[in-house]
C-alpha cells in the first residue's frame, strides 16, 4: 500500500497538479490538507474518474482536509466530538484495513499567543483521540502537515528560527506524546540523514536555496513501521508552474 500526504495549499488552484501526480504517483490513499473547498464543492467526481473515492471535511474558507482512496474508504469521523474552534482540521477513514488520518495542525502564528496555545491545545485532543478511538496494536496512519519540525535535522538552520513557532520544545513535546502513544515517523524509519524537507517559504528563493522544514510527516502505528519499505519526499511536485509550498511524502507499506 501505499499512503500519500501533501498540503496542496488550495485545491482549486492546484486541482491541475494533484491530478497529474495522481497519474503518476498512484497512490492507494492520499490524505489532504488545506484544501480551502467546502464539502459541497468537493471535485469527488474528477477523483472517482481517476479511481479514487473520497471523503472531505471543509468549509471553503480556510483549512480543510480530505482523504482519497483507490482502496475503500469506511467508518469516516470529521472532526473532533465535540467540535472546536479552530476549524476543519481532521478527518479518519478506515482504507484496505488501515485507519487513515489526515490532519492539518493550526499554525500557532507567534510563539506565547492565543494562537500558539491553541496549537498545544489541538495536538493533545489530537493525542487523547487517537486514545479514545484507536489503538497502537493496530495498523493506524497519521499523515498530515504538522507545523512542526521534530528535530533540529528538520531545519535549515535551527538557529535563524530560535524563538519562533514549529522548533519550540513545548511543540516538540507536544508532539513526542503523540508518538509515545504508539506512533513511528515513517519517513525517518528510512531516512536519517539531515536536509531533507517537505516545506519551503514561497519568498526569496527559499525552495532552490534549500532552506526548508521537514513538518509533513507520516506516523504509523509499529505494526505497519516494520513493513515501510520506502519513503520519499516528492521535490519535482514543488517545481513548476503554480506549485503548493509543500512537496507531497510518501510512504510504501508491504502489507
Amino acid at each position: 500500500m501505499r499512503v500519500a500526504t501533501w498540503n496542496v495549499n488550495s485545491l482549486n488552484a492546484r486541482m491541475g497538479r494533484v491530478e497529474e501526480w495522481l497519474e503518476y504517483a498512484r497512490p492507494d490513499v492520499l490524505c489532504l490538507q488545506e484544501t480551502k473547498v467546502a464539502d459541497a464543492a468537493f471535485p469527488s467526481m474528477a477523483f472517482s474518474a481517476l479511481g479514487y473515492d473520497s471523503v472531505s471535511h471543509g468549509d471553503g474558507r480556510w483549512n480543510g482536509v480530505a482523504v482519497l482512496s483507490r482502496v475503500g474508504i469506511e467508518d469516516v469521523v470529521a472532526g473532533f466530538d465535540p467540535p472546536d474552534d479552530q476549524g476543519a482540521r481532521l478527518v479518519a477513514a478506515t482504507c484496505g484495513g488501515v485507519r487513515v488520518l489526515s490532519v492539518y495542525v493550526p499554525n500557532g502564528r507567534s510563539v506565547g499567543s492565543e494562537f500558539y496555545e491553541a496549537k498545544l491545545a489541538w495536538l493533545e485532543r489530537l493525542r487523547r483521540f487517537l486514545a479514545d478511538a484507536c489503538s497502537p496494536t493496530d495498523p493506524i496512519c497519521v499523515c498530515g502537515d504538522f507545523n512542526i519540525a521534530p528535530e533540529d535535522r528538520d531545519v535549515f538552520d535551527p538557529a535563524a528560527l530560535e524563538g519562533a513557532t514549529h522548533v519550540t520544545e513545548p511543540e516538540r513535546r507536544a508532539l513526542r506524546a503523540i508518538e509515545e502513544w504508539g506512533l513511528v515517523d515513517a519517513f525517518r524509519e528510512r531516512r536519517p540523514e539531515d536536509g531533507l524537507f517537505t516545506w519551503w517559504d514561497y519568498r526569496a528563493g527559499n525552495f532552490h536555496k534549500h532552506m526548508g522544514l521537514r513538518i509533513d510527516l507520516v506516523l504509523v502505528s509499529r505494526p505497519l513501521a516494520d513493513k515501510v519499505t520506502f519513503v520519499l519526499v516528492d521535490r519535482n511536485a514543488r517545481k513548476g508552474k503554480q506549485p503548493s509550498d509543500h512537496a507531497p511524502v510518501l510512504v510504501d507499506l508491504d502489507l
